[in-house]
């Protein structure tokens, strides 16, 4: 099977880290927060939920956002950079969509040689001095079902269409008509692998391309 449009999940996926559990352990909060993050990818809890009550929390300032940005390249996933350059030489349609925080998304979405245009993720408001105001809450991907209306959104050709990724947000995809691979090979989560239509469980991302191309 070949797709035209292949769509990443960020944390957990081509990183390691969950960008906003991280940002939280450097606030000093981080205990309550992994709980949250992991009650919401398990599909316990819904996301726009926890959402809000993580960013208020944390409120992440333009140097914390950087810090993470940096990390997110530092701790990224085994076969992250071949994976993308051959989509890319393949002439595929690479995008990621994550319920990250956009602004520390984008650097390692550079290093990987994707657009702007193509990562989506929730997008984070700063004073101009640089502290934290707040966060886009109008964004679909700050609730559940967000992933499958990006999806729909990138697709109006009905184009054969896939998505990685390691969360229950991810398998919602499948509603937009996406083939959801399922990547276990950071959190390998039960509900991903009984919802995934294929469950990779490699801790190489490599391993999801024989699914793809």
């Amino acid at each position: 099977m070949s797709f035209d449009i292949i769509c990443f999940d960020c944390d957990s996926t081509l990183s390691e880290i969950e960008g906003i559990d991280e940002l939280a352990e450097r606030a000093g909060c981080g205990a309550e927060m992994a709980a949250l993050t992991n009650a919401a990818m398990n599909g316990e809890v819904s996301l726009e939920s926890v959402y809000a009550q993580r960013l208020n929390l944390i409120k992440p300032d333009r140097a914390a956002i950087d810090w993470a940005a940096d990390l997110y390249i530092e701790k990224m996933v085994q076969g992250v950079a071949e994976v993308f350059q051959q989509l890319h030489a393949q002439g595929k349609q690479v995008h990621i969509i994550s319920g990250g925080l956009k602004q520390a998304i984008l650097p390692l979405a550079a290093k990987l040689n994707v657009p702007a245009a193509n990562v989506h993720a929730v997008d984070v408001l700063f004073a101009s001095n640089g502290d934290y105001l707040e966060f886009n809450e109008q964004s679909p991907l700050a609730r559940n079902g967000g992933k499958a209306e990006v999806c729909k959104a990138l697709n109006p050709n009905n184009l054969k269409m896939a998505i990685v990724g390691d969360g229950n947000t991810d398998m919602e995809a499948k509603k937009a008509g996406a083939y959801c691979v399922g990547f276990g090979g950071v959190v390998a989560r039960e509900i991903v692998r009984e919802q995934a239509d294929v469950f990779v469980e490699n801790p190489d991302l490599q391993a999801v391309l024989e699914y793809l191309l």
